[in-house]
C-alpha cells in the first residue's frame, strides 16, 4: 500500500518541476537550450526517484510518503526560489478553498488547545448566531467527547474535522465546564458557517465611521460594500480602515476594495513577471464621489493583498497611513491545482501605482529571519517614487507609514500574566462557578481584583504587589474585554476593544491630515514632515534670504528626502502643515513658487509687504 501510494505521489514532484522548468512559462527561441533544459530536468528526475526508492526500502523507520515528498521534497525545491511558494497537501488546499470560498458547514466556533497546558482540546469563542453560540456553548469549555468519541487521542485537527459535516446533519457534543459536577452535552445541527473577512461597520463618533478588513476572500470587497450601505455612506466624514494584522489573499479582492475608495480609471496595483506581460488593474467602478477623508491602520503583520490596498491608497493621497511598516511582501502566487493538492507559485511581482516594488530583500538571509526578523529600515533608495502630491515613497521594505505609531511594549507583569492565558482561565472559571447577569457597561470591581489576585498566586504566576497595583487599570481593562467575550459575544469585546485602542484613537486624530491630502488641489506637492526653514538651514541658506538658489533648495529638499520640487513658472507648490514658529516670517512660509532660474520663497507674514500674498494652483 506504501508503495502505491509513494508512485502516486512521485508524478507531484514531476509536474511540479515541470511548472518551475517553464511548462507554463514562455517559448524560448533557442530549441538547443530548451532541450537541454529538458535534459536537465529529466536527469534530476531520475536521480530522485532512484533516491526516494533506496529511503524507502531501507530507512530504519517506515517511510511517510506524504511527508517526504509535501513535507519534504518538493519544499525542499521550493525553498531554493523564494519564501512564499509552497506546495499544500490535501488538507491544507481544503483549508485553502475553505477560506477563499468565505464558508464552510459545521458548529460555528474556534478551537484550541487548552491555556491550563492539560493538552484538551477547548472552545476558545463560538461565533454569534452559530449552532454552537445558539446552544450556550461557552470559551473555555473543553471538548470531551463528539459523537461519544473520546478527543483525549485526538489532535486538534481531527477534533476539527469531526465538528463539521454536510449542512443539516446532527452532532452530538460532548463537553466539561469549570465549575460544574458532570459533562455537559449539547446536540447541535450543522450550519453554512460564513468566514466573515469584513467585521460589522461600526460608528466611532459622529460622522468618524470604522471597518475592519481581516483578510481576503471571495466576498470581501461585497461584504464591504453592504458595511457601507449599512452605515450610509452619505452620513460618513471620515473612515478610519483597520488593515493591521492582515495577511492578504485574493489579489482581485484588493484591487476592489482598494479601487472603491478610488476615482474610477485610477490604477490600483499592476504586475509582471517572466511568464507574463505587465498588467495594470484598474479602480472600477470607483468610490462614486464619496470623497471623505481615510486614515488606513497598518502594522508588520499587514501584508500582500493589504499593502496592495495600503499602496494604492497612498500613492493616489487618498488615504493617511498610520501605524507600523508592513510585512513586504510584493510576490504574486497562482494556484496551480493538482488532483486534490495545490501548488502556489510565485508567477510575477506587483508594483504600486508609483511604480514602487514593496518585497523585502530575502536573498541573504534565512527564511526564519525573514518571517520573524523584520526590524530596520530597509527602504530601497534607488527606488524612490512620488504619491500624486509628489511626497516621496520608497520601495524595497512594505509601506512605510504617514505617521508612524508603535504600541507600548507590555511590561513584565502584563507579559506573564498574558502568557499564561490568565485573565481567559479566570474568566472561564469565574463564570462557571458564579450565577451572574452580564449586561453591557458592567465594570471589575475590587473584589473581582482580589479574586484575580488570588487565581495568580493559586496559577504560579511571579509578580510583586507593586507590579500588580500599578497594572489595575491594564487588568480591569482585560477583564472586562474577557468578560464581554465569554458572557456577552466576541462582537461585542471586538467593539469594545476597538473603542478602548489607543491607535484608534490617534486615527481619529489623524483625520485633519487625511483631510489636507483631499483638500491639496490638482495633486499640489504637500511637504508635511518637516518645515523648509530647517531644510533650508542644512542647505546653508540664511534666515533673511527669501530670493535663494533653486540648485541649493532643490539639493537641500534631496538631501531631506523630499525629491525634485518641480520647476515651472506657471506653477505654485503648496506646502502645508508648517507649525507657524515664532514670528520669524522665514518659519512662517506657506509657499513657495517655482521659477525658471530660480525659487521665490513667498511669505504671508505682512511685514513682508513686498512678497506676493500666498498662491495656490488653480
Amino acid at each position: 500500500m506504501a508503495q502505491r501510494r509513494s508512485l502516486f505521489l512521485i508524478p507531484i514532484v514531476i509536474l511540479a518541476c515541470s511548472v518551475l522548468g517553464g511548462v507554463y512559462g514562455p517559448g524560448l527561441a533557442n530549441s538547443a537550450a530548451a532541450a537541454s533544459s529538458e535534459d536537465d530536468v529529466k536527469a534530476s528526475l531520475s536521480s530522485f526517484t532512484r533516491v526516494y526508492a533506496l529511503v524507502e526500502r531501507n530507512f530504519a523507520d517506515p517511510v511517510s510518503a506524504d511527508k517526504a515528498i509535501y513535507k519534504g521534497a518538493v519544499p525542499g525545491m521550493l525553498r531554493t526560489l523564494d519564501p512564499h511558494s509552497y506546495l499544500y497537501d490535501p488538507r491544507e488546499f481544503q483549508l485553502l478553498r475553505e477560506d477563499q470560498l468565505g464558508h464552510y458547514f459545521g458548529v460555528g466556533m474556534t478551537i484550541g488547545l487548552s491555556r491550563t497546558g492539560n493538552g484538551k482540546v477547548i472552545c476558545i469563542a463560538p461565533f454569534p448566531g452559530s449552532p454552537a453560540y445558539k446552544a450556550g456553548i461557552r470559551p473555555g469549555d473543553e471538548i470531551l467527547a463528539v459523537n461519544d468519541e473520546p478527543t483525549d487521542k485526538f489532535t486538534m485537527t481531527e477534533v476539527a474535522d469531526r465538528l463539521k459535516g454536510l449542512k443539516g446533519t446532527p452532532v452530538k457534543v460532548t463537553v466539561g465546564r469549570a465549575g460544574t459536577d458532570a459533562p455537559l452535552t449539547f446536540n447541535l445541527i450543522r450550519d453554512e458557517i460564513p468566514r466573515k473577512t469584513v467585521q460589522d461597520a461600526l460608528w466611532l463618533k459622529p460622522g468618524i465611521a470604522y471597518v475592519d478588513v481581516g483578510s481576503f476572500n471571495e466576498n470581501t470587497s461585497h461584504d464591504l460594500e453592504e458595511n457601507l450601505k449599512a452605515l450610509g455612506e452619505d452620513n460618513i466624514k471620515g473612515l478610519v480602515l483597520d488593515l493591521r494584522d492582515n495577511p492578504g489573499g485574493l489579489l482581485k479582492e484588493g484591487v476592489d476594495v482598494a479601487g472603491r475608495f478610488l476615482r474610477r480609471g485610477q490604477v490600483v496595483v499592476s504586475h509582471r513577471g517572466r511568464a507574463s506581460a505587465e498588467k495594470p488593474y484598474i479602480a472600477k467602478p470607483g468610490n462614486g464621489s464619496h470623497d471623505y477623508p481615510m486614515v488606513v491602520l497598518v502594522n508588520g503583520f499587514s501584508a500582500s493583498a493589504a499593502e496592495i490596498v495600503a499602496g494604492a491608497l497612498q500613492d493616489h493621497d487618498r488615504a493617511w497611513v498610520l501605524g507600523e511598516k508592513t510585512f513586504g511582501k510584493g510576490l504574486v502566487q497562482t494556484v496551480f491545482q493538482i488532483d486534490n493538492t495545490g501548488l502556489a507559485l510565485t508567477t510575477a511581482r506587483y508594483y504600486t501605482p508609483s511604480g514602487r516594488l514593496i518585497q523585502r530583500d530575502y536573498s541573504n538571509i534565512s527564511f526564519y529571519d525573514y518571517y520573524f526578523h523584520k526590524e530596520g529600515d530597509a527602504k530601497n533608495l534607488d527606488d524612490a517614487k512620488s504619491t500624486d502630491s509628489g511626497r516621496i515613497v520608497y520601495g524595497g521594505d512594505g509601506i512605510a507609514p504617514d505617521e508612524k505609531y508603535t504600541r507600548p511594549k507590555p511590561d513584565r507583569f502584563e507579559t506573564a500574566v498574558t502568557r499564561k492565558w490568565a485573565i481567559f482561565n479566570f474568566v472561564s472559571r469565574y463564570l462557571g462557578t458564579h450565577n451572574i447577569k452580564m449586561t453591557k457597561g458592567w465594570e471589575p470591581d475590587q473584589q473581582h481584583l482580589e479574586e484575580f489576585h488570588q487565581f495568580l498566586l493559586q496559577q504560579g504566576v511571579q509578580f510583586t504587589e507593586a507590579e500588580f497595583a500599578q497594572d489595575q487599570d491594564w487588568l480591569k481593562l482585560e477583564l472586562k474585554r474577557e468578560m464581554y467575550s465569554s458572557a456577552l459575544s466576541i462582537d461585542d469585546a471586538r467593539r469594545l476593544a476597538i473603542e478602548t485602542d489607543p491607535e484608534v484613537a490617534r486615527a481619529i486624530n489623524s483625520m485633519p491630515k487625511a483631510r489636507a491630502l483631499l483638500d491639496n488641489p490638482h495633486n499640489e506637492p504637500i511637504f508635511s514632515s518637516a518645515s523648509l526653514w530647517e531644510i533650508a538651514i542644512k542647505s546653508g541658506l540664511g534666515r533673511d534670504d527669501f530670493q535663494v538658489d533653486a540648485r541649493l533648495l532643490r539639493r537641500g529638499l534631496l538631501d531631506n528626502g523630499y525629491g525634485e520640487l518641480p520647476v515651472a513658472s506657471e506653477h505654485a507648490v503648496a506646502i502645508d502643515g508648517l507649525p507657524p514658529i515664532h514670528k520669524d516670517p522665514f518659519d512662517r512660509l506657506l509657499v513657495a513658487q517655482s521659477m525658471v532660474e530660480g525659487i521665490t520663497l513667498l511669505t504671508s507674514d505682512p511685514l513682508v509687504a513686498q512678497y506676493p500674498a500666498p498662491v495656490r494652483k488653480v
